[in-house]
């Protein structure tokens, strides 16, 4: 029978396979002891680990959080072993790349990520800021951060806080073309002006979202921006009225430049995820900077605000 460290590395190298015979193929041993190995560890923590078909297999809820404290503990069990000088010189070395959300990086990033550069000079952090999804492996991004569902199981994610969204204006633009009732008022652009945030990546508008899944798509906004920023900036202006994450609007929320209208109909915050690649070994600047983009996150509780 294998050892219990035998046993995980082998279910670890099956939770990042297509198949156990790519796993038995990627460890130089039969596709047999990969599946006794699974299902002694099964047994051993007697529930299932993946989901198997005639075709393909799945990692299961359970399989995925063993899997993640296996490969935690996996590292910590190798580093024992490792050369001191050997591991600062490997690990503590060398560019992370991080992409994010434009405005969210910029805002939050160096802040996030300020103690740990002083703490460690050898980490070069390089980071790419866009509100396109980037890949993890076609992009060579090391760690993402993203608002909205996470579903892909290639990638070990985090939701350390969720992102509320408002639909905003001035006071004074309240007070000139009035306070939209509900969701119909938003149809009537020629008195209660919006903004349009474009998707770079089909030249349209994002719509507004609200609960229960209803949204709203501005046709003949009164501003059109591709920048949350400059969006910000005009909704300042009393240009018109615009929808803003929480990391925008609550600063201005609560110094009274701006005013939060259809409340009621506000959409369930967002979850903000922090995710990297599963590939094993992580080294040890990109484990850093990921448990520190967590922590940061975090400790922000529900909003993740300046």
């Amino acid at each position: 029978m294998l050892n219990r460290l035998e046993m995980l590395r082998i279910f670890c190298a099956a939770a990042e396979s297509a198949s156990f015979k790519a796993a038995a193929t990627r460890l130089g041993t039969s596709p047999q002891t990969v599946t006794r190995a699974v299902k002694d560890l099964e047994e051993a923590v007697g529930e299932p680990l993946f989901h198997r078909n005639t075709r393909q297999i799945r990692i299961t809820a359970a399989g995925e959080r063993l899997a993640e404290r296996a490969r935690s503990a996996l590292l910590d069990v190798d580093s024992l072993f490792a050369h001191p000088a050997s591991r600062s010189d490997s690990e503590l070395k060398g560019i992370v790349r991080i992409t994010a959300p434009s405005t969210l990086g910029r805002q939050h990033l160096l802040v996030a990520l300020r103690q740990l550069a002083l703490a460690h000079p050898g980490i070069t952090l390089d980071i790419r800021l866009s509100d396109q999804l980037a890949d993890v492996v076609d992009d060579e991004i090391d760690i993402g951060l993203r608002l909205g569902m996470f579903r892909d199981q290639r990638l070990v994610a985090r939701m350390p806080t969720r992102v509320g969204f408002h639909v905003v204006g001035t006071p004074e633009l309240v007070a000139r073309v009035g306070e939209p009732a509900d969701l119909a008022d938003l149809a009537d652009l020629a008195s209660l002006p919006a903004t349009g945030l474009i998707d770079r990546s089909t030249g349209r508008a994002w719509p507004w979202y609200f609960a229960e899944g209803e949204q709203f798509s501005p046709r003949c906004a009164a501003f059109l921006t591709d920048d949350p920023e400059t969006e910000m900036e005009a909704i300042l202006a009393g240009l018109a009225y615009g929808q803003l994450p929480d990391y925008l609007a609550l600063p201005h929320l609560r110094s009274g430049r701006l005013v939060s209208v259809l409340e009621r109909y506000a959409p369930a915050p967002w979850g903000l995820y922090i995710y990297r690649s599963r590939r094993s070994p992580v080294p040890m600047r990109i484990r850093l900077v990921f448990d520190a983009l967590v922590a940061y996150f975090t400790d922000k509780g529900t909003a993740p605000v300046p």
